[in-house]
């Protein structure tokens, strides 16, 4: 038996223009509002210098744990390094939440941002229990390094998951300037054929 009532699941779907457009902002990464809250908020600011800062003290502690997990040298400088990049992570994740409250209404989890948050949350559980084995002596040292590389490896997919949504956010705002453009020189069009 066939359903005449109703689209076929794999023809594609007729759209009207105005769908067009309400599915386009709804997959938008910024609302008008929420762009002007983002652009306004000192904690953009905060996290724009925060984050470098951040990669900075991964990159140098990588290569601190990676030569203690080859030579067996340098535990306490790469101990030390770890808790510096936990620190940072910490207050990145305490600003961001912040800054997503100032922008989108919610401190975490904002659809904007939804899987990023959760990622974030698996590299703040694996910098957290390095921090356990640290602090509570649990494990070997080379255990607790490679868990640390384990949040690492989790913050390097975590900062490309927010690089892409950034450059899905400069492209957004370059197509509606460029819509922006088209819409006044078309009205510049029509006023000119009006007189």
């Amino acid at each position: 038996m066939t359903r005449m009532d109703h689209a076929s699941p794999v023809e594609p779907a007729r759209t009207t223009p105005q769908a067009d457009t309400e599915r386009k902002a709804r997959y938008a990464l910024y609302t008008a509002e929420e762009r002007k809250r983002r652009d306004e908020s000192v904690w953009t600011l905060v996290q724009g210098v925060l984050a470098p800062l951040q990669f900075l003290v991964f990159l140098v502690s990588l290569v601190l744990v990676i030569r203690t997990l080859n030579t067996g040298e340098g535990a306490f400088a790469a101990d030390v390094s770890i808790v510096v990049k936990t620190f940072f992570l910490y207050t990145i994740m305490v600003t961001g939440a912040i800054w997503e409250k100032v922008v989108f209404g919610k401190y975490l989890f904002a659809d904007a941002f939804f899987w990023e948050d959760v990622f974030s949350m698996l590299v703040i559980a694996l910098h957290t229990l390095y921090m356990v084995m640290l602090l509570g002596d649990y494990g070997t040292l080379e255990q607790r390094l490679i868990v640390a590389l384990a949040g690492y490896g989790a913050y390097v997919i975590n900062a490309g998951q927010f690089i892409w949504k950034l450059r899905m956010a400069r492209l957004q705002a370059e197509k509606e300037a460029e819509l922006a453009a088209a819409g006044q020189a078309q009205g510049a069009q029509d006023m000119a054929v009006a007189a």
